[in-house]
């Protein structure tokens, strides 16, 4: 998926708004797993005493149109070797020639140790990490990973939903095959704008035809647009729902969620959630006086970035860390889910989900320093425009 990529880890197995300790231990043990297979394929050393997520080249092996404005890419080693292994749900970052960094949905078959495959939408009006997957990777292009990681872990509930809004189909495409591998009771529905619009076709026909009646393919300028009841109308009974694509259509299936006979709901985002209780606050940067207001519906990072657009962003979401700064004066309100305590208490903050108090100032240790590279490099992954 590009959460555009492309993603939160769910807030809740059952919709509700609190972190759910099942789904953070569900994705510490996948992403600790895969790492233990991982070292079973390669020669046994001593981490070193702060470990990093290891950043490997990848080479663009193959590149495909697979719908409008959607490229895919598999990505393989360029000595032919193995790739570290992950599970439904997974993500890896790129890092772009131009210094972006951007996470994606792994959609292609896990039991491939010798490629990943991710799918981009381009984005007219997104951050430009799209645009530049378009318009710069092409075959035999070699480009820097980290990952994967699992963010939005699959537990094969006996009955479930799949639901994907577009470009959304990139986390869910291997659920559904892990689905219909274990014999799992499971529905998939896709949706889209029209079906030139919507990825891997030729992949949800064949698994159509391979399982008869289980998956639905609903394009806007044919069937409408659905509602979130509709969408949950073909769960089976007590199943559970894992839904990925635009805020939208996440927000309709969460407070359908309540109403209907689902078990549990997890849920991947594009984009950022909306701001709730916010509040009016401001930004100080650094020793210059320089005050940036920050509106109750506007996040920090966003102003900033309109201030200092070299500043490094990614998930906007709270998860990968990469927009970093340090408040040398002010109260942050905290809500990611990254900093440790020790951190926060030295005064780190991700300003793409972290707020002040209404009507404080936060006093910012030369954010300008962070936009030219002196910030700590991000240990979390998600998918990013």
């Amino acid at each position: 998926m590009d959460i555009s990529t492309p993603v939160t880890r769910p807030p809740d197995l059952y919709g509700r708004p609190r972190s759910d300790s099942f789904m953070q231990k569900l994705a510490a043990f996948s992403d600790n797993a895969a790492t233990r297979l991982a070292r079973r394929s390669t020669p046994a050393r001593r981490p070193p005493a702060t470990e990093t997520p290891a950043i490997r080249e990848l080479v663009v092996a193959t590149r495909h149109q697979e719908a409008e404005d959607v490229v895919s890419l598999r990505l393989a080693a360029p000595d032919g070797g193995t790739l570290p292994p992950w599970q439904p749900g997974a993500h890896i970052e790129l890092h772009l020639p131009s210094g972006r960094k951007r996470q994606y949905s792994l959609c292609g078959d896990p039991a491939d140790r010798y490629r990943y495959r991710i799918a981009v939408r381009r984005i007219a009006d997104g951050g430009g990490g799209s645009a530049e997957v378009h318009d710069t990777l092409g075959d035999g292009m070699r480009v820097a990973v980290t990952g994967p990681r699992n963010a939005f872990p699959f537990a094969a509930e006996a009955s479930i939903l799949l639901i994907a809004g577009g470009i959304g189909i990139t986390p869910i495409l291997p659920m559904a095959r892990e689905a219909a591998r274990r014999g799992l009771d499971w529905r998939l529905v896709h949706t889209g704008r029209s079906r030139g619009s919507m990825p891997f076709a030729a992949e949800l026909a064949e698994l159509a035809a391979a399982a008869p009646g289980r998956v639905s393919i609903r394009p806007d300028d044919e069937s409408g647009v659905p509602g979130a009841a509709d969408l949950l109308s073909s769960i089976p009974a007590a199943g559970a729902v894992y839904c990925c694509g635009p805020t939208p259509m996440i927000d309709g299936v969460r407070r359908a969620f309540g109403d209907g006979r689902a078990s549990a709901l997890h849920f991947e985002r594009f984009a950022p959630a909306p701001i709730a209780d916010g509040h009016p606050f401001e930004l100080q940067l650094g020793d210059t006086g320089r005050v940036l207001p920050v509106p109750h519906d506007r996040s920090a990072l966003d102003v900033l970035h309109e201030a200092l657009p070299d500043l490094p962003f990614s998930c906007r979401q709270g998860f990968c860390g990469t927009c970093r700064v340090q408040v040398a004066q002010g109260h942050v309100d905290h809500r990611d889910r990254r900093l440790t305590a020790t951190e926060r208490a030295e005064g780190a903050m991700l300003p793409c989900v972290s707020r002040a108090p209404e009507g404080e100032r936060l006093v910012l240790e030369d954010p300008a320093g962070a936009a030219r590279g002196g910030h700590r490099e991000p240990l979390g992954f998600l998918s990013g425009l």
